[in-house]
């Protein structure tokens, strides 16, 4: 049945629309939030380092954060903006599987790192006299490197997966980047392993990582709701809420995309879901992590 299998040796990214108008129309817009999510990052990353008193925990796994979404953009958007005014809009077999493989290990770091944020907040809103001695710099380290080492192994197994099935002669891509469900679409190999393994992995990546999140978060309210001063109570509860509604934002939309067992949306769905993710998300995290919190804001003053 694969003897005539043809070596598809690249791809052509789809995008958006083929209407030249529309593509200019994008291309202005996804280079606004590309610049904007990189400078962003890039100012909370210096700040931090500036700034003597912002080298705690908390706004150490900031800057770590912040560095993530500037890799994490850039995996997708430059090949994006490119494509988006080229008339030739392929991409390398090779570059395509380090495309989706950089995607993956860095989109599985930041729900890490989400995890890990929330539960050092846990701990200095809920365990206030014990935050010092739990959350040291060595603890610091632990967790920020396991985040990092976790989630570039964990985007091994998607992309050797996907890169050893078969491509046949027809190679154009639904999407703006190369993802695991356009890719699994267009292969006339045998998906099924490689979806239950990825629906798997997902599974136990997205909703773990989720859970954790959420049961901080909701701990840190409960807290909160103690609070005898209403004004404090204000002000901790609406930096909490918008650090939830952002968390939800990007788990949501991911585990909509990948904890199914199957891949049989419709590639415009897809792709506007996958905007949320890809762009929208690390555009708003530096605003409500740093530009909702006094510290930084004092800092950013002064460095300024």
């Amino acid at each position: 049945e694969m003897t005539n299998v043809t070596a598809v040796l690249e791809f052509k990214l789809l995008g958006f629309s083929s209407n030249p108008y529309c593509q200019i129309l994008l291309f202005i817009v996804v280079m606004v939030i590309y610049i904007l999510t990189i400078l962003e990052n890039i100012i909370i990353i210096l700040v931090v380092t500036l700034e003597p008193k912002l080298h705690s925990p908390m706004f150490r796994f900031l800057q770590n954060l912040s560095f993530l979404e500037v890799c994490y953009t850039t995996t997708i958007a430059p090949k994006m903006l490119s494509n988006l005014l080229a008339k030739r809009k392929s991409i390398s077999f090779s570059g395509c599987m380090a495309q989706l493989y950089y995607f993956v290990s860095l989109g599985a770091t930041e729900c890490y790192l989400l995890a890990v944020m929330a539960y050092d907040r846990f701990l200095a809103v809920c365990q206030p006299l014990q935050y010092g001695v739990v959350m040291t710099d060595e603890s610091y380290m632990r967790l920020a490197v396991g985040s990092w080492v976790t989630g570039v192994f964990t985007g091994f197994l998607p992309c050797l997966m996907i890169s050893r099935l078969h491509f046949c002669s027809y190679n154009l891509i639904d999407h703006f980047f190369c993802d695991i469900s356009p890719l699994l679409k267009l292969s006339c190999s045998d998906t099924t392993v490689t979806e239950a393994v990825i629906f798997v992995l997902s599974l136990l990546v997205l909703s773990s990582c989720f859970l954790l999140t959420l049961v901080s978060y909701l701990l840190i309210i409960l807290t909160i709701l103690k609070i005898p001063s209403a004004s404090g109570k204000r002000v901790t509860f609406s930096t909490c809420s918008s650090h939830l509604v952002v968390v939800t934002i990007y788990y949501g939309t991911m585990i909509f995309m990948y904890v199914r067992p199957t891949y049989s949306l419709s590639s415009d769905l897809n792709k506007a879901v996958a905007v949320l993710y890809t762009m929208i998300t690390p555009l708003l995290n530096p605003v409500i992590y740093s530009m909702r919190n006094k510290a930084f804001k004092k800092a950013l003053e002064k460095t300024l």
